[in-house]
């Protein structure tokens, strides 16, 4: 089914993102690192295809979304194509910094909401966006 490609494509971005230094914090309840993990095994029987993660404090996510040539900048996420947002700039853009900060939005927040595309296209595509960088 396609939608195992999603979790698939999710999974390995996760990895990728894990292990990359410009990379300070993922956010997935599907890697064991993440706070709700246990809660979200019970829970899930996929953990999904959205992905938050930030980029070490200074670095600009918006580079990192210039670098990207598969996935689109949106503000609504979730289609069957991968799309990727920037909360302090576009969500949540219109939140003073200061409560935004104390909310845990850094700057340096991204989200990512992985789609069907191919899974080694994808993580080019990612990889390519980190070297923006």
């Amino acid at each position: 089914s396609s939608c195992f490609n999603k979790f698939e494509n999710a999974a390995a971005i996760v990895n990728l993102l894990k292990h990359d230094d410009r990379v300070a914090k993922v956010y997935y309840p599907g890697d064991p690192d993440f706070d709700g993990y246990e809660i979200a095994k019970k829970q899930m029987t996929h953990f999904g295809a959205m992905i938050s993660f930030e980029l070490r404090d200074g670095l600009d996510p918006k580079k990192f979304v210039e670098g990207l040539k598969i996935v689109s900048l949106a503000e609504s996420l979730g289609g069957v194509e991968s799309l990727i947002e920037i909360p302090s700039v576009m969500t949540h853009g219109s939140i003073p910094r200061e409560i935004r900060l104390a909310s845990g939005i850094k700057d340096e927040l991204i989200r990512l909401s992985v789609g069907l595309e191919d899974e080694t296209d994808l993580i080019e595509d990612v990889r390519q966006g980190l070297n923006q960088l």
